[in-house]
């Protein structure tokens, strides 16, 4: 079952790197299978050269002048190229809002244990939301979430910088403070 490397392979997506005949320029650069320099030939001279080798011309550097075309089994970069990214989406780590949820009138061991909660969000790299609630009367006694604040500011200096000032929503007041 052997298709004719000179025509184009069928491509539903434009996603991957152009091969056989597939390659529009008039002039390539060719490296073989082994890595060796051929020089600038034609692509029709690139494809029976990748042919002889039962492999498949593939362009490696478009944007080179000419470009670049590597003889090799395109299947197999294929899957390389498919696991290399597979291993940097792996390493990449996606920067999550977590909430802290306090009150005007929390207690000292409360308090300790929300900033615990909060020192660990933020030595993993996400960034941390601290909401503070207001019920009832408490409204009118706005310099004790201000206190609470401060604290909040102060416990958590050494491991964060605040990316959003404190601000009332409603019956809230919210803060946002990120991983330095």
């Amino acid at each position: 079952m052997s298709r004719d490397r000179t025509e184009a392979p069928r491509r539903e997506k434009d996603d991957g790197p152009r091969v056989n005949g597939s390659i529009t320029a008039k002039q390539i650069r060719v490296v073989d299978a082994d890595g060796e320099m051929r020089g600038v030939m034609t692509v029709r001279e690139g494809i029976a050269l990748a042919e002889e080798s039962g492999l498949d011309l593939v362009e490696i550097s478009p944007n080179a002048e000419p470009p670049v075309c590597k003889v090799l089994d395109y299947g197999k970069y294929k899957y390389e190229m498919q696991k290399k990214a597979a291993e940097a989406r792996k390493k990449q780590k996606v920067i999550e809002l977590k909430e802290i949820k306090l009150r005007p009138t929390i207690d000292d061991h409360d308090f300790g244990i929300k900033m615990k909660a909060a020192k660990g969000f933020l030595e993993e790299g996400d960034k941390v939301k601290i909401t503070l609630r207001f019920r009832g009367r408490e409204m009118a006694h706005q310099e004790v979430a201000w206190q609470v604040i401060a604290k909040v500011k102060a416990e958590l200096d050494a491991y964060s910088k605040v990316e959003s000032e404190p601000s009332f929503e409603g019956r809230q007041m919210i803060m946002i403070l990120a991983a330095k």
